[in-house]
């Protein structure tokens, strides 16, 4: 058979590609032809339209809205997400195999009709817990970069200017450029202004995710709407999913053909723009405000005991399922935690980084001082871990989890709990939201944060050593089948 695919996943990094190389050697094996779109931070080539035409199925392997799906219409279609993908691709194909062509028939729909039922974010089938968070994830994912960008030209500002540099004038109006003072103001301004970007981008996606383009304009304003009642973070989710909803809702409205072809360009953004508006700015805003002040108020609250388990809990989720849905909610919370200037919520994300780099790297070293206790394929697996757990890649330690997970992930918890309890602890900063250990130079008291990352690192690699010696042989006497490194993620 022939297969088309799209993966991705909300950062775009690791599990896009790891699903793509499985669906890719899941078809081999089978003998089935298959093209992969990777939809991620590195980009990809797109599907040809001549791969497409001949498909006889599409598999979407995806935690967020698969961009342009309309392409399939027609086509069977079976979704899953890049976790299944990397642990059963063989069983995704296989239902591609058997899944019936009229599932998806597209063809003799009505082109609004058709479109409000292809929206990037699921279709019949897909259950709403799922749908709801793909299209949180899509939001969250193009959300990543102005943070990745803006967190860390401020970083560099405060390390190059010192903490008051905040109060720097204008470069517009005031910029020496031999004077490291107003380089260091400038990369604060220029951090600023993409920080400014979050909210409304946050809530543009999670419309389009809903709704496609049509509802990227309703979810901007409303994003922005919020940004101007104070209703932050959490009010960019709130006007996303309320522009997506309007214009999904608008969108199944039948219409005459003479207007059907200005309704996407011009009437859905227009309608949708001025209720979710009014919505935001009259009904919701305030009361979103007023919660997130609270929130805001609760995060400065913490302190000692409270502040060390928080840290606990976020760091556990962080290695419960290793870059899955409950990895992505913790790390979800600190980055929408950045936009509140909150100092706590900068001591999360800190906590949040330290906790997911423990996984990867305590594997690695526990693979390396005890390596009869580890599989041929596990120690392979090790040499990439190393750089993927210093990049904050949480998924490199899934090849080891996906053959012992019993052994593997309590293990890991522990250790990451433990670094996320003593970055809070010892009140660490951090407003990247990526970068692991290359952005060590930007962190607010790099040796303890260094030294929490080192304490985890060891409790997991102990653990998994010591759990490993118990009822299972050492790795030379096991002779397992040949497990691709995710080397390329």
């Amino acid at each position: 058979m022939r297969f088309v695919a799209v993966t991705a996943c909300p950062t775009g990094i690791a599990h896009t590609y790891m699903a793509a190389e499985a669906l890719e050697q899941a078809a081999a094996e089978r003998g089935d032809e298959i093209s992969v779109e990777t939809q991620g931070s590195a980009g990809s080539s797109p599907l040809v339209s001549e791969d497409i035409r001949a498909a006889d199925a599409v598999i979407l392997a995806a935690d967020v809205g698969v961009t342009d799906r309309d392409r399939f219409a027609g086509k069977p279609i079976v979704e899953g997400t890049v976790k299944q993908a990397v642990e059963n691709a063989a069983g995704l194909l296989e239902q591609g195999a058997t899944a019936p062509a009229s599932a998806q028939e597209g063809s003799h729909r009505g082109e609004e009709q058709h479109h409000a039922e292809s929206a990037p974010a699921g279709t019949e089938g897909t259950g709403s817990a799922t749908r709801l968070r793909q299209w949180l994830m899509t939001g969250v994912s193009y959300m990543i970069p102005f943070v990745a960008a803006g967190g860390l030209l401020i970083a560099l500002s405060f390390a190059l200017g010192g903490y008051r540099i905040t109060e720097a004038p204008d470069v517009t109006e005031h910029f020496d450029p031999v004077t490291l003072t107003s380089w260091a103001a400038l990369a604060n301004q220029i951090g600023s202004a993409a920080f400014e970007f979050l909210v409304p981008v946050l809530a543009g996606f999670i419309a389009y995710g809903m709704a496609d383009r049509p509802a990227l304009a309703p979810g901007f304003v409303g994003g922005a709407a919020a940004m101007s009642v104070g209703a932050g973070f959490l009010g960019g989710l709130v006007a996303g999913l309320l522009a997506g909803a309007v214009v999904a809702g608008l969108r199944r409205i039948r219409v005459p053909k003479a207007v059907a072809g200005i309704m996407p360009v011009v009437v859905l953004p227009l309608l949708g723009t001025l209720i979710v508006g009014v919505l935001m700015f009259v009904v919701l805003g305030r009361p979103i405000a007023a919660v997130m002040t609270a929130l805001t108020d609760w995060l400065n609250g913490l302190g000692g005991a409270n502040a060390m388990l928080l840290g606990a809990l976020l760091g556990g989720m962080i290695a419960c399922d290793l870059g899955g849905p409950i990895n992505k909610v913790a790390y979800t919370f600190a980055v929408g935690g950045l936009t509140t200037g909150s100092e706590t919520a900068l001591e999360i994300m800190a906590a949040v980084m330290a906790a997911g780099m423990v996984p990867p790297l305590a594997l690695a070293l526990a693979a390396t001082l005890r390596s009869k206790r580890f599989t041929a394929a596990e120690r392979e697996s090790a040499r990439p871990a190393w750089l993927l757990g210093a990049s904050f890649i949480t998924e490199g330690a899934i090849p080891f989890a996906a053959t012992d997970p019993l052994r593997v992930i309590p293990s890991m918890i522990v250790g990451s709990a433990g670094a996320g309890a003593l970055s809070m602890m010892f009140g660490v900063t951090l407003r990247a939201p990526h970068g692991g250990l290359f952005v060590l130079p930007l962190v607010g008291s790099p040796a303890l944060y260094a030294l929490a990352i080192v304490v985890g690192v060891g409790l997991s690699a102990l653990l998994v050593t010591v759990a490993k010696s118990f009822g299972r042989r050492a790795a030379e006497d096991v002779r397992p089948e040949p497990v691709e490194s995710p080397a390329a993620a």
